[in-house]
C-alpha cells in the first residue's frame, strides 16, 4: 500500500517561504548535509535555499510544474525547516497553512488522514 504524499502535486510551500536554516547544515560545513551551491549566505549564522530569497521565489531544489507535479530535488538532503513543515499534525488533521497556500493555485483542501491507532 502506497502512502499517500500530497505534496509531489503541490509544492507551493518551494514557492512562498524563505526556507533558511543554520550555516552549518550545509555539505561545507564538518558533518553538513545540504548542498551548498544550493544556499546562499543570510547572516554569519544562517543560510537560505538559494531561490528562496527572491521575489517571486522558487527554491532551487523545486523541480516539475506547481500544482502538478513536483519534486525536491535534494529531498535526502533537505535543509531542517522543510524536514519540520508538516502537512499533517499528529492526529491526521491537515496543516491548515497548506491548505491555504494550495488554494492560491487551485488546489482543494487536504482531506483529513486519520493514522492508524495502536492496538
Amino acid at each position: 500500500m502506497e502512502t499517500y504524499n500530497p505534496c509531489i502535486e503541490c509544492g507551493i510551500c518551494c514557492t512562498h517561504f524563505r526556507i533558511s536554516f543554520y550555516w552549518a547544515e550545509a555539505d561545507d560545513a564538518p558533518g553538513g548535509f545540504v548542498p551548498a551551491e544550493m544556499t546562499e549566505k543570510l547572516t554569519p549564522h544562517l543560510r537560505c535555499m538559494k531561490g528562496s530569497n527572491d521575489v517571486p521565489r522558487r527554491c532551487s531544489a523545486l523541480s516539475g510544474t506547481l500544482g502538478e507535479a513536483v519534486a525536491c530535488t535534494i529531498y535526502e538532503n533537505r535543509p531542517t525547516p522543510c524536514r519540520e513543515f508538516p502537512v499533517y499534525f499528529d492526529d491526521g488533521t491537515p496543516n491548515p497553512k497548506c491548505d491555504e497556500l494550495r488554494a492560491t493555485i487551485g488546489l482543494p483542501p487536504l482531506p483529513f488522514f486519520p493514522l492508524p491507532q495502536a492496538a
